[in-house]
């Protein structure tokens, strides 16, 4: 059966499954506030291997087999995997499943990627392509600091709007039949650009496009916020955070209570220097794939909204003057 539509939105009729996932989380996350919903906790960043990007294609593939130990599933057993990261070509997910046999779809949506992965693995098994499919990202803070930013050695100092790549990894499987958290509804974004161009406040440039998908996703299943138990969008921080309320409250619409953001989730900003909170893709994975599957499965909450998004930048872009293009895919999961 296709998928049904109503306007952006894609509904899916036959539910697929949220059976199983698993997260990993680094030495500074496995530090913060949701230390207990890491299934894996690195104690230091190399992980063994001798370069940074060697070191998150090692989570990815640790990540990935956790869950299929939770599962009880072998390699061969997935149609499918969904996956991608920070990384120039994504290199991260392209080493870490290079050996396995499985076909990958390769994925780049910056820090909206977990959500891209997850709507596009429910759509495939909605439609009938995938028995099991998973969609898994990740994000090293030294990596990423050594593409997008300067070398760690440099020791540049980052501005207040600044926010701090997460070490963290999540991976999900999404399968056929019931008996778990089920994918109902995406809405796939569509890129917004409102002038930003200060590559230290993603959280600004990512706002708009973060409250363009939530209120057409409000808007075309006809579900006003208090329907949700959570509402969570990827890694604005709180500047963008405390933007994305303020549109809707310019609406006339309240998100109080329920509004959360991954980057504010991950770390204590009283207690961890983060500035403003954490990005990178493997934010809003590790959150997911620990504390807001783990509130569904104990039954806390019963419908979120999981809304990812990303700042569609590159250095070169930087270099060039442009504006940063931002995205946002939301994703309603629900018992």
């Amino acid at each position: 059966m296709q998928p049904l539509r109503n306007g952006k939105t894609l509904l899916f009729p036959n539910r697929p499954v949220l059976a199983g996932w698993a997260s990993a989380g680094g030495k500074k996350e496995a530090e913060g506030p949701l230390s207990d919903w890491f299934d894996l906790k690195l104690s230091e960043g190399h992980f063994h291997e001798k370069t940074w990007e060697k070191a998150e294609s090692r989570m990815q593939r640790m990540t990935l087999g956790c869950l299929l130990k939770k599962t009880g599933l072998k390699t061969n057993d997935v149609d499918a995997v969904f996956s991608g990261d920070l990384l120039n070509q994504c290199i991260g997910s392209t080493f870490a499943l290079r050996a396995t046999g499985l076909p990958v779809l390769g994925l780049y949506g910056a820090c909206s990627t977990m959500a891209e992965g997850l709507l596009l693995a429910a759509a495939a098994v909605n439609a009938g392509y995938c028995s099991r499919a998973v969609a898994m990202t990740s994000s090293h803070f030294a990596s990423s600091e050594r593409q997008y930013r300067f070398p760690l050695g440099y020791g540049g100092q980052r501005t207040p709007t600044a926010q701090w790549t997460v070490t963290g990894c999540g991976a999900v499987l999404v399968r056929e039949g019931s008996g778990g958290p089920a994918v109902t509804a995406a809405t796939p974004g569509a890129i917004a650009d409102k002038g930003v161009k200060d590559a230290n406040n993603m959280g600004a440039a990512m706002a708009f496009a973060a409250y363009q998908t939530i209120r057409a996703h409000l808007e075309e299943t006809r579900l006003s916020p208090e329907d949700f138990d959570a509402i969570v969008t990827g890694d604005l921080g709180w500047l963008g955070h405390e933007l994305v309320a303020e549109l809707f409250r310019r609406d006339g619409v309240r998100l109080d209570g329920r509004y959360l953001d991954c980057g504010l989730m991950i770390y204590d900003r009283a207690r961890q220097d983060v500035h403003c909170g954490g990005s990178g893709c493997g934010c809003s994975a590790s959150v997911l794939c620990g504390k807001l599957l783990g509130e569904m499965k104990r039954g806390t909450w019963k419908r979120i909204l999981f809304c990812g998004t990303g700042a569609l930048l590159s250095p070169v872009s930087v270099q060039q003057k442009e504006s940063i293009p931002a995205i946002c895919h939301a994703v309603q999961i629900e018992q």
